[in-house]
Formats: structure tokens, sequence, C-alpha cells
């Protein structure tokens, strides 16, 4: 069953939200929840940084999203501290039969990760830091969903390939890009996470975050 959760259009009384991402994806998100927000990538890439042998997925992807978060932290000046603002890092991956998969680092690696899905069943975990750049208080959480992937022709992947939208994707693959191309997915879990960022979840935690 696929369950997302509905979301106020305007957020007038919401912090101006700091994305410690150029991904378009999350930011397309925000712009369609109506949070106000402002783009100050993260000093790091995180595809050149690999799991070791037995990583915790949970902690990986959370200690990614906040180290993301951190080094946005770091680029962001007096005049930018003005007013209420929260810095939000994120992260995603895939993870199959105990296997961490991030991006894929070429065309080669891309059709690999989809071989491997296809015909299969994956977890999906996004990690989210909440960061509040005047007081370093921060609320990090992990957002799971579970993904179902049907058999994928092989003609199909290598069309797929061609038209590189695997390229910077976790899994290599946009969930709501593939359910449009007709790919055999069902999920469980929220769309939204799936794609990069739990907008619900991030909504009501920043809430609850200035509440407390």
């Amino acid at each position: 069953m696929n369950t997302t959760k509905d979301h106020p259009e305007t957020h007038s009384n919401f912090p101006i939200v700091v994305l410690a991402s150029s991904s378009p994806r999350r930011r397309q998100m925000l712009t369609q929840a109506g949070v106000a927000h402002r783009v100050h990538p993260a000093a790091i890439d995180d595809g050149e940084l690999v799991p070791g042998h037995g990583t915790n997925a949970d902690q990986w992807v959370v200690a990614l999203a906040y180290l993301k978060a951190i080094s946005s932290s770091r680029t962001i000046d007096d005049a930018d501290l003005q007013g209420q603002i929260v810095i939000i890092g994120a992260d995603t991956v895939c993870v199959q039969d105990g296997q961490i998969i991030g991006q894929p680092d070429d065309r080669d690696h891309a059709r690999q990760i989809i071989n491997l899905m296809s015909g299969s069943t994956h977890e999906v975990l996004t990690g989210v830091a909440i960061l509040d750049p005047h007081t370093g208080r921060r609320d990090l959480f992990v957002d799971r969903s579970v993904v179902t992937v049907g058999q994928i022709s092989d003609d199909e992947i290598e069309l797929y390939l061609d038209s590189e939208l695997w390229q910077g994707k976790a899994g290599a693959y946009n969930i709501t890009e593939r359910l449009a191309a007709g790919w055999p997915i069902t999920f469980t879990g929220d769309e939204t996470s799936i794609v990069g960022l739990p907008l619900s979840r991030v909504i009501e935690r920043v809430n609850s975050f200035y509440l407390n």
C-alpha cells in the first residue's frame, strides 16, 4: 500500500529553511509545500564517502545528513542569521540484503544496481538533520520506506541508462519518474521520503522543534 500525508499549501509562520543540498527534487518539494527556503549546499561530496563493512544503515544515513547540515552552517554569515532560520540536511540510501546502496558511480554501476533491484524488494532510508544555527540544537531522525520492483527487461534498462536520469539518485532511480514511466513499482511509506525528503515529517518535526 502506498501512503503519504497531506501538508498545508503555505507555511507563513514557518522558519526559513536553509537547505544543505542543491538537489532540485528537494527544492521542488519545499516550493510546492509553500516553505520559504534558500540553498547553502554542504561542502562535502557524500558520493566519495563509503560506509565500512558492517556499518548500520540507519546510523550512516543520519550521520551523512548531520554532516551536511553542519557543513552548510559554516557557510552562513551574520546577515543570513537574521530572524528564525533552520538548517535541514538530508541523505537517502537504499538497502537490499544488508547492502547499503547510494548513488551510482557510472553507467555500469547504475546497471548493476537496477539489475539487483529488479524483481525484488528493498528499503529506502532517508536521514534528516534539523539544526538551529543560533543555538546548535539539533533533531535527527530516519524515515523508512519499502519498495518492491517488478521485473524490468534488459532493453528497458538500457533505454533508461541512455536517458541518464539515474545520475545523482540513490538507488539509481527517482520513484516519481519511474512510476510515471510505467515501471512495475509498489511501495509502503511516504513517496516524498523515497524521493529524498520526508516532507510531512520534516514540517511536523520543525514545528515541534521550536515548541519544545
